[in-house]
């Protein structure tokens, strides 16, 4: 994979260069987006598509057993908690204001109905929004998802070629 310096002037850059996370990435090596964040939503390899990409409920697998991606990378920590909450915030308070205007039940009632959807929500979403980070995160070459394996920079660095 070819990286362009930052240090050349914006003249010397082609049309087909992407900034990533920092760094010019021509066009051929650019990964799609969304077709990344949808496949870690449906819990899967944001590169191959297959359902590897957790190990448990929302533990990463290191690497996917299927295509060897390594997924360790991923820096998700508190976004798809924070995304999650927001979701189901969302939600849930539109259903609750509109059964309160609707309806008037008693506070007993919206607390029945209100806590265990909240929960169970935001169980059943957390692991679909972990994964579409992790897809924005591979898509984009975040947190080491772009770099190549120590190997070849050290061959690089020996040889003298490379970025």
């Amino acid at each position: 994979m070819e990286y362009v310096s930052r240090k050349q002037g914006a003249d010397d850059l082609a049309a087909d260069v992407i900034w990533t996370n920092g760094e010019a990435v021509l066009e051929e090596d650019r990964r799609p987006v969304l077709l990344a964040m949808t496949r870690g939503a449906r819990l899967c390899c944001p590169n191959c598509g297959k359902r590897t990409l957790f190990a448990a409920y929302i533990r990463v697998s290191d690497t996917c057993s299927s295509c060897g991606e390594e997924l360790h990378h991923h820096r998700a920590d508190d976004a798809p908690p924070y995304f999650t909450i927001f979701i189901v915030a969302h939600i849930v308070v539109a259903l609750l204001m509109t059964v309160e205007l609707t309806y008037s039940p008693p506070i007993w009632l919206h607390l029945l109905i209100w806590l265990p959807m909240t929960v169970i929500l935001s169980l059943l979403l957390l692991p679909a929004v972990k994964g579409a980070i992790i897809g924005l995160q591979w898509a984009l070459r975040m947190h080491g998802f772009g770099l190549d394996s120590a190997e070849d920079l050290a061959s690089r660095a020996t040889t003298g070629g490379g970025a």
